[in-house]
Formats: structure tokens, sequence, C-alpha cells
């Protein structure tokens, strides 16, 4: 009997079911983000290639202000003790979570917040920063 090894997929990249946005992390059952959550997605030099759910509320930049903007640029990240968080989870590919940081978006007023960051783990590479207000 012969069947076709690729029958039942579809030939379309997955997204989600909502809304059907292209890029899916997994964050697995132990980390629940807040209602408030600023999502932004980087590639593998740590550009920004999206702004989610929380990042204009956040920062006041929504996609067409940061697209192609290295991160530390646009969000003017300083974590404790000049700490490279994002650059340790590209490089080790390993989550980064709960780390206090302060933003200046775009040269805006201080805004604490905290900062879990998850790699990607396709061949794309790059990650998921995840900001939280305090």
């Amino acid at each position: 009997m012969g069947t076709d090894r690729t029958a039942g997929f579809a030939n379309r990249a997955r997204g989600c079911k909502k809304c059907g946005f292209g890029f899916l992390f997994e964050l697995l059952d132990d980390y629940y983000p807040a209602p408030n959550a600023a999502f932004f997605l980087c590639d593998q030099q740590a550009r920004l290639i999206g702004a989610g759910r929380g990042a204009r509320e956040l920062t006041g930049l929504g996609d067409l202000d940061v697209i192609g903007r290295p991160v530390h640029e646009v969000l003017g990240l300083e974590f404790e003790r000049g700490d490279d968080h994002i650059g340790t989870a590209l490089e080790w590919g390993v989550r980064v979570l709960d780390k206090p940081v302060t933003v200046h978006a775009e040269g805006d007023r201080p805004e604490p917040a905290k900062a879990d960051i998850f790699p990607a783990y396709d061949d794309d590479g790059g990650l998921l920063l995840v900001l939280t207000p305090r």
C-alpha cells in the first residue's frame, strides 16, 4: 500500500491559529507573561523584526518604528552591572529570565522593567524579548 509522505501537511508555514502571525516560540509550561508584557522579536544579529502585544503601550513604538534596527539602539536597554543578556541568549541559545532592566525607548524617560529572553531554536536563530513593566 503506497502513501504520500507529505499527506496532511500544508504548503504554508505554520502560524498562530488566532491571528496568523508567522513566528511561534515555545514558552513551555513554566512561563506565564503578565497581561501588560511587551513582546519584541529579534533576528540573530539582535535587530528588531517585530513588535507584538504591549510594545506600543510600554515604549510608544510599533512595528514601523522598529523593524530592522538594533534592539539596544531602539529600546536603550540597561541591564544591571552592564550585562548583555541579549548577547548571552543569542550566543548560548539559553533562556534568560527575570532580569531587571531599564528601558529608554528612543531616548524617552526611563521605564523600569523585567526582561525575559527566549532564543529561537530554528535555523534562522533570533529571540523573543518580553519586557514587563515593574
